[in-house]
């Protein structure tokens, strides 16, 4: 009979008031099994998951005895979990609370109490009876489990024979000092550590952490591996806790002593990459004192307390050798019967291989007859890096990241993922932001994640790769607990895919008299892109100081920039005009890498650098072309070194200078006037200037040319002049003063026959002292237009119409009237009857003069030039290829022509 009172001193008592009581079926909660000595449960894990688990023992009166590590160590009660969460709870049959019958029947009743909070508060309880039987026992049989060692011995006490005295006096106690005087039945335990004695009562070894109990035909000690009277021993290099003790049962009559020795390995286990090897001495040396001989009688191996037959054993691949010295088994890493296990270490995943491995080892000596040994070995390797694999199947086609995740073993969660700079995010939410992820899982446990990513999600990133493709990127974090020790590790994927998708900003361009229109388009690569000019960033602020016009939105940019702008380069000033460069970058935002480049050319007049003012001024902005070395432009000149800049920029050097100065020239060519001068660079000490921009005005009366304006290095580039207009006035004077004028307002004039009309013709603006005007025609005509009829002579080839019976009369320009008298002709007309087949005209009347301009200080072929009034005979041999004079033409208002009564 178990005897209660040697538990008692021990256990907690838990008193759980009957309010709290939940209880809760046993079907399908816990499996039980019997094997051998021991009875196993395993809980349920899809009950027990993710809740709190405590166990206690019911005694036969039905109260509840809590089991924690020192009294599982001291009842014979283990309890572990393997590498899935499972939860198993092994018991010794001859533990306490065990009701036993004849050493062959076992009952006991574990109560488990299961709840969501750490406090136990409210807990499901769960009594689960365990009936086993088990025999026969062995005369020794010795057990050691993973945090006790367990030893139970025969003692079987022989009968008194019947001519024993029992008054006869106790002179063989004197033998036992270890026996002391005391309560008539007693039990007494003696250490033997070294040479050493130890006796102890039954309840000074219980508080010792020892459990000792007995039942009807056997006595039990249980220790841990640590106890206080345990010796680490060494035996064929295996270590081992080993504890010496013999029990005693000391009555009136007699005196009974058992030999309760336990020695278990602590180790024996060497790994390499593929194998476990698990050394076991045979002879255990403090199990076999005083033996005489050895007799091996049986080994057998197993795993999880299941025995494995010798076909078992090779399918699985172990190996089971013995030897004279020892028992060795072999185990490779990764065999059925065992499982990996996840860790996590600086948060990186980790792994280990487990089995529960046992060894029975059955063995006779001369002095204790058979022992047992039963060697259960919770072997785990040493930690090992964990390989994650990362398989990218993106599908491109759909623009879909397809990558799988593992493999992991079932004791690892995904509990979050961290999608872009968010998280991490429980997995509906990830989905939302276009992560979605999805367990695969396998037949033995194992598992892998699929993670797909929507390339237009917002945690993908995409960047531009010459040419013509984008890199679309991301890179999700998966974050992981491995349970049930609620590890957190974190495994990042690192995902891109290389698309022949990407669309380049377009851009056209354009031009108006005023300035460069750049339009951009944009594509679906430069969303990061910046506009710059040079090295400046193109935001609003800076176009509205450079005076831009800049509109930017997700879809285009467009930017107009004046034609001399800070960042508009001159190429070229040739026969066309002025060649203006703009160029628009785009940088990256982040690194400043230029990505694409706009260029816009213009050719723009000339006469936006040159400018021919009608009074002979000219007024030029000289500026460097792209490619030419930086110049001070101060320093530029004209053909007279004296005549320096007006005002000098950065960007040009503007001189202000007229015809007559600055060493400007002239020349006549057919009906064109041309000034022409230089603007020039000359290095110190050198003749030959660096720098050569050539310019000309040319005037024409009444028209306007084209302007060339051209700078270069020597040797000087072909040019075309600026231009300008030499304007003629035809006006009608009140008298013979020529002091005042009729305006256009008061057109038509109303004049009577024969009263005179004082005309001047006039070359307007021009302050060239060197040129002179002539009259080379006039006539009237009944219409606006000069070439209309019929047509009335009035001054033919620069002299009176001799044929006029009122000929026009001529009136010098006194040089104290005007600042140029040669740029004037006056003459007087008296009106005369205008008559088209003997019919006098009635209505108004338009005067018309041709007009020729000269170079006075040029001799000249032209007759007109030369003062001369030339026959009409002579003048149809006159030469048009004149290159000292040009001509032009004016036109009076309507004048109305009338009678007066006394005429």
């Amino acid at each position: 009979m178990v005897s209660y009172l040697a538990v008692r001193l021990f256990l907690l008592v838990v008193l759980v008031p009957r309010t709290w009581l939940q209880f809760v079926s046993l079907v399908d909660r816990v499996e039980v099994e019997c094997l051998g000595s021991l009875a196993k449960l395993r809980l349920n894990p899809s009950y027990f998951q993710n809740k709190y688990v405590g166990f206690a023992a019911l005694d036969r009166f039905g109260r509840a005895w809590s089991i924690d590590e020192v009294q599982a160590t001291k009842c014979g009660y283990t309890v572990f979990q393997d590498a899935w969460g499972n939860i198993e709870f092994r018991a010794s049959l001859i533990g306490c609370y065990t009701q036993i019958v004849d050493d062959q029947q076992f009952m006991l009743t574990i109560q488990i109490q299961a709840a969501t909070n750490p406090e136990m508060h409210n807990a499901a309880l769960l009594n689960v009876p365990v009936s086993c039987s088990y025999g026969p026992w062995q005369p020794r049989e010795i057990v050691c489990e993973t945090n006790y060692m367990e030893v139970s011995v025969r003692r079987n006490v022989p009968s008194i024979s019947d001519g024993f005295l029992q008054d006869q006096p106790e002179d063989w106690a004197s033998a036992f000092s270890e026996v002391k005087t005391g309560t008539p039945s007693t039990w007494q335990i003696v250490f033997h550590i070294g040479s050493e004695e130890r006796s102890m009562l039954v309840e000074e070894a219980q508080a010792a952490g020892y459990g000792i109990n007995t039942t009807d035909t056997r006595i039990v000690l249980r220790a841990p591996y640590n106890a206080s009277q345990a010796q680490k021993v060494e035996i064929s290099g295996i270590p081992f806790s080993s504890v010496r003790s013999s029990t005693y049962y000391k009555q009136r009559w007699m005196l009974y002593i058992v030999d309760t020795a336990v020695a278990c390995p602590i180790d024996g286990v060497t790994y390499t990459e593929e194998t476990i090897t698990w050394a076991i001495p045979k002879q255990v040396s403090p199990l076999l004192i005083g033996a005489g001989t050895f007799k091996e009688l049986h080994i057998e191996m197993g795993v999880d307390l299941y025995k494995l037959s010798a076909q078992d054993i090779k399918s699985r691949g172990y190996m089971l050798a013995s030897n004279k010295e020892a028992i060795i088994i072999k185990i490779p890493i990764g065999a059925l019967g065992g499982n990996f296990k996840s860790h996590v270490v600086d948060r990186k995943l980790m792994i280990t291989y487990r089995i529960n491995a046992f060894v029975e080892h059955l063995w006779e000596d001369d002095k204790r007859g058979i022992t047992k040994h039963l060697i259960l070995k919770k072997i785990s390797t040493p930690l090992q890096h964990a390989p994650i694999r990362i398989t990218d199947y993106t599908k491109i086609n759909l623009k879909l990241f397809n990558a799988t995740v593992g493999s992991f073993l079932p004791d690892v969660d995904l509990i979050g993922v961290t999608v872009g700079h968010l998280g991490p995010l429980p997995l509906p939410e990830a989905e939302k932001w276009g992560c979605k992820v999805i367990e695969i899982k396998y037949p033995n446990g194992s598992k892998d994640y699929l993670v797909q990513i929507s390339f237009d999600s917002p945690g993908v990133e995409k960047e531009y790769v010459p040419e013509h493709f984008r890199n679309y990127t991301t890179n999700p974090v998966l974050q992981f607990s491995v349970i049930p020790q609620a590890e957190i590790f974190e495994v990042p994927i690192p995902l891109s895919a290389l698309v022949s998708d990407a669309v380049l900003p377009q851009a056209e361009g354009f031009c108006d008299n005023e300035a460069l229109y750049l339009v951009v388009k944009r594509g679906n690569v430069d969303q990061n892109w910046m506009p710059f000019v040079g090295n400046t960033p193109l935001t609003q602020e800076m176009a509205q100081t450079l005076e831009y016009g800049l509109q930017d939105n997700q879809t285009h940019l467009a930017l107009r920039v004046p034609k001399l702008a800070t960042h508009v380069f001159l190429e070229e000033i040739n026969s066309f005009g002025i060649v203006t460069t703009f160029q628009l970058q785009f940088k990256d935002h982040l690194s400043q890498t230029e990505m694409i480049e706009f260029t816009i050319s213009c050719s723009f007049s000339p006469k936006d650098l040159i400018d021919c003012q009608p009074n002979g001024t000219i007024v030029v902005s000289a500026r460097t072309l792209v490619g030419m070395p930086v110049l001070d432009l101060s320093n530029l000149v004209l053909r007279d070194k004296r005549c320096k800049p007006a005002s000098v920029t950065k960007a040009e050097a503007v001189f202000l200078f007229s015809v007559n100065s600055c060493g400007t020239t002239r020349k006549f060519e057919n009906t064109i006037m041309t000034y022409e001068n230089e603007v020039l660079y000359f290095l110190p000490g050198q003749a030959t200037p660096v720098y050569q921009l050539k310019c000309a005005c040319q005037y024409f009366i009444g028209n306007a040319l084209l302007l060339q304006y051209s700078p270069a290095q020597a040797p000087s580039p072909s040019i075309l002049p600026g231009t300008g207009q030499l304007e003629l006035a035809l006006k009608l004077a009140r008298d013979q003063s020529y002091r005042d004028f009729y305006h256009q307002s008061e057109y038509p004039v109303s004049r009577y026959l024969r009263e005179p009309l004082f005309f001047q013709v006039e070359l307007l603006h021009s302050e060239d002292p060197q040129l002179e005007l002539f009259l080379e025609d006039c006539w009237a005509t009944a219409k606006s237009d000069r070439n209309s009829f019929p047509q009335w002579h009035i001054v033919v080839d620069s002299c009176e119409n001799t044929a006029d019976s009122h000929q026009t009369i001529f009136h010098d320009v006194p040089n104290t009237s005007v600042p140029f008298p040669t740029h004037l002709k006056r003459f007087e007309v008296k009106m005369f009857t205008f008559v088209v087949n003997s019919q006098a005209v009635q209505g108004e009347i338009y005067i018309h003069c041709s007009a020729v301009i000269c170079d006075s200080t040029q001799p000249s072929s032209d007759a007109l030039c030369t003062r001369l009034c030339i026959p009409r005979r002579q003048r149809a041999g006159r030469s048009t290829d004149s290159s000292n004079d040009i001509q032009g033409y004016v036109s009076s208002g309507p004048i109305v022509m009338g009678r007066r009564n006394d005429s």
